[in-house]
């Protein structure tokens, strides 16, 4: 896309553009090599917003450049992003994001668009950044599954979450809230950009003295989002170390093939050739006929 702009006659409101060339720009994008591209839509809570204008005109664009990129053979990530940013409670959140996303799919169905091939990067139900009253994970996970099982196709093949402004370790507690649950339609997964990146800048703050300490705080971070992935995270493994290991360089961009872990973090494993080492070949054939006065048949195989 080519970023938001104000929506005239909705004060307070955007709508991302980009559509105007767009299936020229993918053909060339494909041709450079690109399989996948994402497209982002914020959608603002406040007083009388989003209105009925903005979900609509968002839900189309998003709708309109998803069928631009199935056409051009390029997975479509879409964001409807309902921001965080205000003081409304949960249950306004989960209103507006329900909105947002019926519209979405709505639109999505309207422009042919093949659920099957399309990734939801959605923002999850919360508590407005000023309200007092924060919601816990257990709630989060509530309300925002709530919403994805009666919007969200179950042909869809995945959903990730953006963090949009939570702190990484409520980012990481409400993925795994929701990941614990059962019997889910879709795998779920994340795609933050400052709940995992925050604690590495903070650590390097741009001195090469901190690289291997920020390096260690990434991983740290990527760990305990990868457990939650899998319902798998608890506090307390916040302060646990994230790997027997304690030395980080050894887990790390280590290239170096003697490294005993270099196998553990390069996945270049000819799995081919290791099945078939100690395996047998057995060529068979069989052949079966039949048939009565009216027909005959074979089968070979």
């Amino acid at each position: 896309d080519k970023g938001t702009v104000e929506i005239p006659l909705a004060p307070g409101e955007k709508v991302t553009e980009g559509l105007d060339g767009l299936s020229k720009r993918l053909d060339e994008y494909f041709k450079m090599g690109c399989r996948f591209a994402k497209w982002r839509a914020v959608i603002t809570i406040g007083k009388n917003i989003p209105t009925h204008t903005c979900l609509y005109a968002n839900a189309h664009v998003l709708a309109r450049y998803a069928a631009a990129c199935q056409a051009a053979s390029i997975v479509p990530m879409i964001e409807p992003e309902v921001l965080l940013d205000g003081e409304h409670s949960i249950e306004r959140c989960e209103e507006v994001t329900e909105a947002a996303l019926r519209a979405t799919y709505a639109a999505i169905a309207a422009y042919n668009v093949f659920p099957e091939f399309l990734i939801l990067k959605t923002s999850m139900v919360v508590s407005g950044k000023d309200n007092p009253r924060q919601a816990g994970p257990d709630e989060v996970a509530e309300r925002t599954l709530r919403v994805l099982r009666r919007t969200v196709p179950a042909a869809q093949p995945g959903i990730v979450f953006l963090s949009g402004g939570q702190s990484d370790e409520s980012a990481t507690a409400h993925l795994s809230a929701m990941a614990a649950s059962k019997n889910l339609p879709w795998p779920l997964t994340f795609s933050y950009s400052r709940a995992l990146q925050n604690p590495a800048l903070n650590t390097w703050r741009g001195q090469a003295g901190n690289v291997a300490a920020a390096q260690k705080a990434f991983h740290h971070r990527a760990h305990m989002n990868s457990l939650a992935c899998q319902g798998k995270w608890r506090a307390v493994r916040e302060k646990q170390p994230s790997s027997a290991f304690a030395d980080i360089q050894d887990i790390v961009m280590n290239d170096d093939p003697a490294n005993p872990l270099y196998h553990s973090y390069h996945f270049n494993t000819d799995w081919q050739r290791k099945v078939l080492d100690n395996s047998k070949t057995n060529n068979l054939f069989l052949k079966v006929t039949g048939g009565d006065n009216i027909a005959t048949y074979g089968l070979s195989v």
